[in-house]
C-alpha cells in the first residue's frame, strides 16, 4: 500500500524489530541494522527512549509520534502504545508488531490532517508555537508548518489568553450543624442510585464517619474516628456522603487527603455525583497539591525566551501548548501525559516547576494568572477539597494560612499517615541540602543558567532602601560561601575539601566507611553508622560547621525581623510590587531558618546528649555503586508526635480510614500509625470486612521450590506463572536489581509469545503511564518495586495474578531498629510485613466479579503473617509445578475465553 509519509517507520518490541521499505514492505531487521538506518534516515516511531533502550543505541532520535500527539492534543489522555493509540485516534489497531509501522505512518498521517480541520479545538496559539519549534529544528515543524494555516489576525501570547483569578472576601466561619441519621443516609442512597445494592457495611461506615462533624467539646479535642473498612465496602461514597452535606449545611469546607494519584481521581470521579453540573463542581472540588507539582509560569516565561536550549527548550514549548489547555496546571498526575517529559529524559521538566521555593509571589508578573494561587484561592471558597497526605503535612509543618487551616479532615489511605509524616519532619544536613541553600542565598555562579537569583538580587530594592536590610543580605552572602560549592563531591574523594561543612562531610564519610557493617561495599547500596561515641575529627568538624550556620542564621534572622517590620509599617518606597517581594521572600526565608536551626541542633546532638525523641545517623547515599550524598540525618522516633499537635488538636473532626488501617496488628498498632495515642479524647473504632467471598473469588499459592538467591530460578518462575496466566500479571520485587535481572532473562521470550512485559527501573517510562499501559492490555504484565504495591487500581481483566518475590521483611536500617526496639521487636515486624501483604493482595479483587491469584515465591513463610490474608482465603503450600496447574485451571471463565483467543495471536507474534 501507499505510505501516507515519506518516511520510513519504525517499531522494536522484545519479540523484534520491524521497518517499512520505499514500497511499503514491512521487513524484519537486526538491532544494528536498525541503529545504521536510523542515524542516516529521520524514522517515524512511538516512544523514541523506549525503541532507543530496545535497540541499544541511546543516541537514537527521530520523528517520535508522541510529541506530534502532544503538539496537536495537548491535555489530552492517551495511552502511549499503538494499540492505546489506536484507540484514542479512532483507528483500527494493529494486530501484531509487523503491522506497527504502518499503523504509525497512518497515525502520523491522521494527526497532520487534524491541523487542517476546521473544528480543531487546540489551534489556537499552534502557529506560533510551530514557528518558534522550527527555529529549534523540531523534526515535526515543517510538516507541522505545512499542514497549518497561517491566521489571519496575530496570535495572543501564552500568557495573555490564561484567565485570571479573583481576590474573594474571607470565608466566614462554618456554621454548627448536626448530621441526623436519616439525612446521611438519604444523601448516600442518591449518591449510590438507586439502582444500586444496598450494603449495610457502606451505610453503617457513612454513620460512623458523621461523628466527625459533631460540634467540638473542648480546645484540642476532635472527634477522631479509626476506620478499617474492607476492600469493597464502598468507603468513598460512604464518606462522600457526610461530607457534601455537612458541606453544604455549615458553608465550611472539608479536606480529604489521599496518598496516591490514583485515590485522587477516583475522588474526583466520585465527587461528581454529589455536583453533576460542570461549573458547580469547578467552584465546588478543588484539587490540591504541592508547589513543586504545578508549572510556574515565570520559569516557562524564562524557557521560552532562551532559558533553556536543545531538547529542552522543545519540552518548554510543547508544555507551553498544554498550559494553555490544562484544567488546573498540575504537571504531576494531572492532565499533563505522564509520558512526555521522560521522552526528553526528563532534562528540563523539573525546572518548570517551583522545586526551590525561590516563589516571588505577588511581585511576578504572572501572579493573578499562577496554577498554584489559583488552586490556594478556589480551595478557601470550596466545600470539598482533595489534597494528599503530603501537602496536609508541608502546610501544618510550615504554618501557612492559619485563617483557613482545615477543620475536619478525612485521610483516606491512612495507613500511610506515618510515612508521610515521617518524610516531611526529617531533617537532612548533607551536602545536596547544603549546596541548595547555597545557591538559594547567593544565586547562580559560574556558567549557571536560568531564573535562579540570589537573595541580593531577589531583594535589591530592601538592600537600597533599608540599609539594616541590605546589611543583613550582604552578611548571608559571605556566610553561605561557607557551604558547599559545585564539585564538592569530587573534592571529597580526592581528600581535598573546602569549607567547614565539607570538612565535615569528610570526616562523615571517612567514619561512615570505617563502622559500617552492613556488607554493602561491595554491593553498590548505601552506607551508613550510628552517631555514638563520634570520631574526633567528626566531633572537631561539627564544631566548626555549627559556627559557619550560627553566622548564615544570624543575618537572615536579622533579615527576617525587617521584612516583617516593613510589612507591618510599610515605608513609602514599597510599592505593591516591592511589598510582594518583600512577602515572598519572609515565607520563604522562615522556612530557610527553620532548615538551619534543625541543622544546628544536629551538630549539637554529634558532641552533646542523646535526645530520646529522635534517631541520629551518618550516611552516604549511593546508586549502583556511585556515591550521590553523604551527611547526617534526624528522624522523630515517633512523627506522630509533631502531626497530633500541628494537624489534629488544632481539628475539629477527623477521619482516617483504610482497608488496611490496623497494618496487621490491633486497634493499638493504628492510633499509633495515626497519631490517635497522643489526643486526650479518645478515638471512635470502626470495622467493616470485606463483602467479597474470597474463598471463591481468591487463592494463595506459597511455593516452596524456588532456591532463595538462584536468578535463574527466579526467572523461570516469573516466565512460567505470566505464561501460565496468559498475562495480566503484576510481579512485585524487594529489590531492584533481582527485577532488572528477571526482566532481563524473559522480556524477550514472553513477547514472542505475545506477552508483553514491562518493568519500573527498566523500562523509560514513568510509574503512572507504566499502570496505564497495564492497565489497557489484559495480555501485559508489570513488574515493579513498592510504588505498585499500593493504590494501584487495575480492573480485573487486566489484574488475575499478583507475584511476590519474596516476604517483604524490612530493611535492617538504623532507623528500623530504633523504632523496632521501642515498639514491641519481632510482633512491630511482623505488623510491617503483614501490612506490605495485605496492600498487595488488596490489589487482586476489587470488584465482586474478580478473580485471581496471589503467589509468594518463598519457601520459609512463617504462619503468623498468613493472618495478613482476609479471613477465607484459601491458602496453600505448593511447588511451582503445581502453582502453574492451579494458574491455568483456575481461571474465571472470562479469563479462559481469552486464553482461548490468545492462542491463535501466538502463532502470528501479536504486540
Amino acid at each position: 500500500m501507499e505510505t501516507p509519509l515519506a518516511f520510513p517507520a519504525l517499531h522494536a518490541s522484545h519479540a523484534g524489530i520491524w521497518m517499512n521499505n520505499s514500497d511499503g514492505q514491512v521487513q524484519s531487521i537486526s538491532k544494528g541494522e536498525a541503529a545504521g538506518r536510523a542515524a542516516e534516515t529521520p524514522m517515524v516511531m512511538l516512544n523514541a527512549p523506549l525503541v532507543a533502550q530496545r535497540l541499544g543505541y541511546p543516541d537514537l532520535s527521530g520523528l517520535d509520534l508522541l510529541e506530534l500527539y502532544a503538539f496537536v492534543y495537548p491535555a489530552r489522555f492517551a495511552v502511549p502504545t499503538p494499540k492505546g493509540l489506536a484507540k484514542t485516534l479512532g483507528l483500527p489497531a494493529p494486530i501484531t508488531d509487523q503491522e506497527v509501522p504502518l499503523f504509525l505512518l497512518r497515525a502520523a498521517h491522521y494527526l497532520l490532517s487534524v491541523l487542517r480541520a476546521a473544528d480543531w479545538a487546540e489551534r489556537e496559539g499552534a502557529w506560533d508555537s510551530a514557528q518558534a519549534l522550527m527555529r529549534l529544528r523540531w523534526p515535526w515543524a515543517n510538516m507541522v508548518l505545512a499542514a497549518l494555516k497561517k491566521p489571519e489576525r496575530p496570535e495572543r501570547w501564552l500568557f495573555s489568553r490564561l484567565p485570571e483569578w479573583e481576590e474573594a472576601p474571607p470565608r466566614t466561619p462554618p456554621r454548627i450543624v448536626t448530621l441526623q441519621p436519616d439525612a446521611v443516609q438519604d444523601r448516600l442512597a442518591s449518591l449510590v442510585g438507586g439502582s444500586a445494592e444496598t450494603r449495610q457495611g457502606q451505610r453503617d461506615f457513612a454513620q460512623v464517619a458523621a461523628n466527625i462533624f459533631a460540634p467540638r467539646k473542648g480546645k484540642g479535642e476532635p472527634h477522631m474516628v479509626l476506620a478499617e473498612a474492607g476492600t469493597g465496602i464502598g468507603k468513598t461514597l460512604g464518606y462522600l456522603a457526610p461530607a457534601s452535606l455537612w458541606a453544604t449545611a455549615a458553608d465550611g469546607t472539608v479536606w480529604i487527603s489521599t496518598f496516591t494519584k490514583a485515590l485522587q481521581r477516583q475522588l474526583v470521579r466520585e465527587a461528581k455525583r454529589i455536583y453533576p453540573d460542570h461549573e458547580t463542581f469547578k467552584s465546588k472540588v478543588v484539587v490540591r497539591k504541592g508547589r513543586e507539582n504545578y508549572l510556574c509560569l515565570l520559569n516557562l516565561e524564562d524557557a521560552l525566551q532562551g532559558g533553556f536550549a536543545g531538547r529542552a527548550a522543545i519540552l518548554a514549548h510543547l508544555v507551553a501548548r498544554w498550559a494553555a489547555y490544562s484544567h488546573d496546571g498540575d504537571m504531576i498526575g494531572g492532565d499533563l501525559p505522564g509520558w512526555l517529559p521522560t521522552l526528553f529524559r526528563r532534562n528540563g521538566s523539573t525546572a518548570l516547576t517551583d522545586r526551590r521555593g525561590e516563589c516571588i509571589y505577588a511581585g511576578c508578573p504572572h501572579y493573578k494568572k499562577c496554577f498554584i494561587e489559583r488552586a490556594a484561592r478556589s480551595s478557601v471558597q470550596a466545600e470539598i477539597v482533595i489534597a494528599n497526605h503530603a501537602l496536609m503535612m508541608v502546610n501544618a509543618a510550615r504554618g501557612r494560612d492559619e485563617q483557613n487551616r482545615p477543620s475536619r479532615i478525612i485521610f483516606d489511605e491512612g495507613h500511610h499517615l506515618f510515612d508521610a509524616a515521617d518524610s516531611m519532619f526529617a531533617a537532612a544536613l548533607t551536602g545536596q541540602e547544603t549546596i541548595e541553600l547555597r545557591r538559594w542565598v547567593i544565586g547562580p555562579e559560574g556558567k549557571a543558567r536560568g531564573r535562579r537569583r540570589g537573595l541580593s538580587a531577589r531583594l535589591a530594592d530592601v538592600a537600597s532602601y533599608d540599609e539594616e536590610g541590605g546589611l543583613a543580605i550582604e552578611m548571608a552572602r559571605v556566610a553561605a560561601e561557607a557551604l558547599p560549592g559545585d564539585g564538592w563531591l569530587a573534592r571529597l574523594a580526592e581528600g581535598t575539601p573546602s569549607g567547614p561543612i565539607e570538612h565535615l562531610l569528610a570526616a562523615i564519610r571517612a567514619m561512615v566507611f570505617a563502622r559500617d557493617e552492613t556488607n554493602a561495599t561491595e554491593s553498590g547500596y548505601g552506607l551508613e553508622t550510628e552517631l555514638a561515641d563520634p570520631d574526633p575529627q567528626v566531633i572537631d568538624a561539627a564544631a566548626d560547621a555549627a559556627i559557619a550556620l550560627e553566622a548564615l542564621a544570624r543575618p537572615l534572622t536579622i533579615l527576617g525581623q525587617r521584612l516583617e517590620a516593613m510589612i507591618a509599617d510599610p515605608p513609602d518606597w514599597l510599592d505593591g510590587s516591592a511589598r510582594a517581594r518583600v512577602e515572598g521572600a519572609t515565607a520563604s526565608l522562615s522556612w530557610r531558618i527553620d532548615t538551619l536551626r534543625a541543622w544546628i541542633s544536629m551538630l549539637a546532638r554529634a558532641v552533646g546528649p542523646i535526645d530520646p525523641e529522635y534517631v541520629d545517623w551518618l550516611a552516604i547515599d549511593r546508586f549502583e555503586g556511585r556515591e550521590m550524598d553523604i551527611g547526617m540525618h534526624r528522624r522523630w522516633l515517633d512523627p506522630m508526635k509533631p502531626v497530633a499537635e500541628i494537624v489534629l488538636k488544632p481539628s475539629h473532626g477527623v477521619l482516617a480510614t483504610s482497608a488496611t488501617l490496623r497494618s496487621g496488628g490491633d486497634w493499638q498498632n493504628a492510633e499509633a500509625r495515626t497519631g490517635a495515642s497522643h489526643l486526650d479524647k479518645p478515638a471512635t473504632h470502626f470495622s467493616a470486612i470485606s463483602p467479597f467471598d474470597y474463598s471463591a473469588q481468591a487463592e494463595v499459592l506459597i511455593v516452596t521450590d524456588i532456591k532463595k538467591g538462584d536468578p535463574a530460578a527466579l526467572a523461570g518462575a516469573y516466565a512460567a506463572l505470566i505464561s501460565a496466566s496468559g498475562g495480566g500479571v503484576l510481579g512485585l520485587f524487594t529489590a531492584i536489581r533481582r527485577l532488572r535481572s528477571t526482566y532481563a532473562r524473559i522480556a524477550d521470550r514472553l513477547a514472542r509469545d505475545g506477552l508483553p512485559l514491562y518493568a519500573q527501573h527498566v523500562d523509560p517510562i514513568d510509574t503512572g503511564t507504566l499502570v496505564d499501559i497495564f492497565r489497557d492490555d489484559p495480555h501485559a504484565s508489570l513488574l515493579g518495586t513498592d510504588a505498585l504495591r499500593d493504590g494501584v487500581d487495575v480492573p480485573g481483566h487486566s489484574l488475575r495474578l499478583v507475584v511476590m518475590e519474596q516476604i517483604p521483611w524490612p530493611r535492617p536500617d538504623i532507623l528500623h531498629r530504633a523504632r523496632r526496639l521501642k515498639h514491641g521487636g519481632m510482633e512491630y515486624d511482623d505488623r510491617i510485613i503483614r501490612a506490605k501483604m495485605a496492600q498487595a493482595f488488596g490489589r487482586l479483587i476489587r470488584s465482586a466479579g474478580d478473580k485471581g491469584h496471589f503467589v509468594l515465591l518463598s519457601s520459609a513463610v512463617p504462619s503468623r503473617l498468613l493472618s495478613a490474608f482476609p479471613p477465607g482465603t484459601p491458602i496453600r503450600r505448593v511447588t511451582l509445578e503445581e502453582a502453574v496447574k492451579s494458574v491455568k485451571s483456575g481461571l474465571s471463565s472470562d479469563t479462559n475465553l481469552r486464553q482461548d483467543a490468545l492462542k491463535p495471536l501466538e502463532e502470528s507474534n501479536p504486540i
